[in-house]
C-alpha cells in the first residue's frame, strides 16, 4: 500500500464490505482523526467512537461488547472492532496483550472481527519483548508502516487471511492505489526489516533520554513508553513563550519538532527514529535549553511551517 491511511482504510472496508455496517473506534484514534473518515467516505462505513482512555484503551470489555449492534433495522450493524498499538496521541502507549486479546476473543464471540492499526507495531513488540506474530496474533487484520521508525520512504502492509488479502488488493485497485513499479520500495521495505528493525528499542532509549532532559528544564512531560514523546511548556510559569514559537526557534537550529493540534496549544511531539542517535538528543536539548535561558531569541525567530502537524510522522 502505497500509505497507513490507505492500509486501514481498505482493511476497514473490507470487514465492512457490506452496506449499512459500522465500525467500533475510539475517538482519538488515528484513522478517526486524521485520516479524513476515510472507511465513512470512501466506504459508506459508519464509525462508533468510544472515548480513548489514557492507556490508549476504549473501554473495558464489557464496555465494548454493549456498543456492538446486531441486526436491527434501525441501526447499522457492528462489523469490527478497531484499535491503535501503539496508540499516537496517547504518546505512543502500548497497549497491554491481555486486553487485546480479551477484546479479540470477545470480538469473534460476537461475530466481529478485529482491526489493528498497527502503524508502530514494532515498537509494540519491542516494548513488550514479544515478536510480532505474538503481538499481532489476536487480530483479524493488520495495517503496518515500513516508514514508522524504519526508515524506509514509503509503503504500508496489509496482512491477513488470503481471503482478505484477495478482497484487499480488489479494493485498492479500485482505489487507485495499484503501483506496478513497485521494486525500489519493496528493497528499501525489506532493508527496514532485516537492518531497522532490530534497533527499535533504541528509540526508546533516546525518547527516555530526550524526557529525562525536557522535565529538567522545566517542561510537563508524558512518561514515554516507546519512541513518541509528548510534551507541554508552562506559559507564564516557567516559560515566556508559546509552543509555537518554540518550534519555530527550534526549526531554525535544525532541530525540528511539532505542536500537537487540539484543546491544549501548549502540547507538543517529538518521535525517535533510526535518523536520530544519541548526539541528536544532546543537540535537541541543547538548543531547547538555549530557548529557556534566552527567551527573547525565541520570540525574535521567524515562523516556520514545522509548527504544523500532519497526524502521521516518522
Amino acid at each position: 500500500m502505497p500509505s497507513g491511511t490507505m492500509g486501514n482504510l481498505i482493511s476497514l472496508m473490507v470487514h465492512t464490505w457490506e452496506r449499512g455496517s459500522e465500525y467500533i473506534v475510539g475517538d482519538e484514534a488515528h484513522v478517526y482523526i486524521f485520516e479524513q473518515g476515510s472507511a465513512a467516505q470512501f466506504g459508506g462505513a459508519h464509525p462508533r467512537a468510544l472515548p480513548t482512555k489514557p492507556d490508549g484503551t476504549i473501554g473495558d470489555v464489557a464496555a465494548i461488547r454493549s456498543a456492538i449492534r446486531t441486526s436491527d433495522q434501525h441501526f447499522p450493524i457492528t462489523k469490527v472492532i478497531t484499535l491503535e498499538n501503539t496508540h499516537n496521541l496517547r504518546g505512543g502507549k502500548v497497549l497491554p496483550m491481555d486486553y487485546v486479546s480479551a477484546v479479540g476473543e470477545m470480538a469473534h464471540e460476537n461475530g466481529v472481527a478485529l482491526h489493528l492499526d498497527g502503524a508502530r507495531i514494532w515498537h509494540a513488540a519491542a516494548a513488550l519483548g514479544l515478536g510480532l506474530n505474538e503481538v499481532a496474533a489476536p487480530a483479524d487484520s493488520l495495517s503496518v508502516c515500513l516508514s514508522k521508525a524504519l526508515g524506509a520512504p514509503a509503503g504500508s502492509v496489509i496482512v491477513g487471511s488470503a481471503e482478505l488479502v484477495a478482497k484487499a488488493r480488489r479494493l485498492r485497485k479500485g482505489l487507485g492505489g495499484t503501483m506496478r513499479q513497485t521494486g525500489v520500495l519493496a528493497a528499501a521495505g525489506l532493508v527496514a526489516l532485516d537492518e531497522m528493525l532490530p534497533n527499535v528499542a533504541d528509540d526508546h532509549a533516546n525518547a527516555q533520554s530526550l524526557a529525562d532532559g525536557l522535565s529538567a528544564l522545566g517542561f510537563v512531560v508524558e512518561a514515554p513508553q516507546t519512541n513518541l514523546l509528548y510534551f507541554s511548556l508552562r506559559p507564564g510559569e516557567t516559560h515566556s513563550f508559546s509552543a509555537t514559537e518554540l518550534v519555530s526557534a527550534c526549526a531554525a537550529e535544525g532541530v525540528r519538532f511539532l505542536v500537537v493540534p487540539g484543546s491544549d496549544p501548549n502540547r507538543m511531539r517529538m518521535v525517535c527514529h533510526h535518523q536520530v542517535n544519541a548526539e541528536g538528543v544532546e543537540l535537541a536539548l541543547e538548543i531547547i535549553g538555549k530557548a529557556c535561558a534566552e527567551p527573547d531569541w525565541v520570540m525574535k525567530a521567524p515562523a516556520s511551517a514545522a509548527a504544523s502537524y500532519a497526524g502521521g510522522g516518522r
